[in-house]
């Protein structure tokens, strides 16, 4: 464009415009580049967790639940929902959400920690500025492509109803299943079907994902480890806060920051995830 320009076939405006176009898709491939761990492009299973703040921690849990369902929507990733634990009063205590799709996992494991909000709560008659935690936690979801082994014999299996809507069938029937992987302790939980079957299938899939995850972290002793990231769920350990009459959402990890605190709890969380990734390469280009 530019020797065209020279030319006196183009514009210093389209010149610009062509140079911002070349600038974004390099931006874009090195972004790209970072999602380079066999892991990174499977799918994700997304927990949240209820922490400090009772019924106001609750309620940031569905609002965090419905940014992470807008920002895979928006992004063609289906959504399905593993389990719900509602609050007492509003909101949720603990949601499992399995995001299908490409890089799922690589796009959102920089989400891994605690997420604090700070608002005027609705909860409040007297219209306090309140502060509440979620945590939120992020494993990669195996598929046909990674195999694990596990000896049936190390697995204790219960099942209970449901806990979520589901009409009257999930009140009826014991359709959920739990199951404990005895050598690992690591427990996992399905009411996502109305089958017993398949939710038994689903949270075999669910534990195989947990436990290629604790592999990973053994292999892998050089990188970041991902349970590493499972800090107290309240003050001062928050990896992101969102502070929202200020208008402001900070992540910690990176410096990156927005005053667009609507957009970011409708799904718009590029910035952040971008920068986190970019920032993990250049620690890690530092450290080599």
């Amino acid at each position: 464009m530019l020797e065209f320009q020279k030319a006196g076939e183009a514009s210093e405006e389209e010149v610009d415009a062509q140079y911002e176009k070349a600038l974004a898709a390099l931006d874009d491939l090195e972004f790209r580049s970072t999602l380079n761990q066999p892991e990174d492009e499977l799918g994700a299973v997304l927990e949240i967790n209820a922490g400090a703040g009772g019924t106001e921690a609750c309620d940031w849990s569905q609002m965090l639940m419905r940014m992470y369902i807008m920002w895979a929507e928006k992004n063609d990733y289906k959504v399905s929902q593993l389990y719900l634990v509602p609050g007492d009063t509003a909101g949720i205590k603990s949601v499992g959400l399995e995001i299908e799709g490409d890089y799922a996992f690589g796009m959102l494991k920089g989400e891994n920690g605690v997420h604090r909000l700070v608002r005027v709560s609705p909860f409040n008659s007297q219209g306090k500025r309140m502060t509440s935690f979620s945590s939120v936690f992020v494993h990669p979801m195996i598929d046909e492509r990674i195999e694990v082994e596990i000896n049936p014999a190390d697995l204790d299996w219960d099942t209970f109803r449901s806990s979520g809507a589901g009409g009257q069938h999930v009140n009826k029937t014991e359709s959920a299943v739990r199951v404990r992987h005895l050598p690992s302790g690591i427990v996992v939980e399905c009411q996502q079907e109305r089958s017993q079957i398949q939710n038994r299938e689903k949270a075999l899939q669910m534990l195989k994902s947990r436990l290629y995850e604790a592999e990973l972290e053994k292999q892998k002793a050089e990188r970041e480890k991902i349970e590493s990231g499972k800090m107290k769920n309240e003050w001062g350990s928050q990896i992101r806060s969102y502070v929202l009459d200020d208008r402001r959402v900070k992540d910690h990890r990176t410096g990156y920051q927005t005053s667009q605190t609507d957009a970011v709890l409708d799904g718009d969380l590029e910035g952040f995830l971008k920068a986190f990734l970019m920032n993990k390469t250049e620690t890690a280009d530092v450290e080599d």
